[in-house]
């Protein structure tokens, strides 16, 4: 499946947080940014976006303290 340029970026941003196992909250508006920037989630973006919540949740991602 070929990703779109959006997707790409989405999927390395993704890969970013889960490597490091946090995800700070500027990131994650980056993440949300990307994914809405042309107006329309594709069946790809919504997957990784499903993908990090479940993460998310799962805490195998944490969001950074604040400092």
């Amino acid at each position: 499946m070929v990703l779109s340029e959006s997707g790409e970026r989405l999927r390395l941003m993704i890969n970013k947080a889960i490597e490091d196992h946090i995800i700070t909250p500027e990131e994650y508006d980056e993440i949300i940014h990307i994914a809405t920037e042309d107006g329309y989630i594709d069946p790809q973006e919504r997957a990784l976006l499903a993908e990090l919540q479940d993460m998310l949740e799962n805490k195998v991602v944490k969001f950074a303290k604040k400092e």
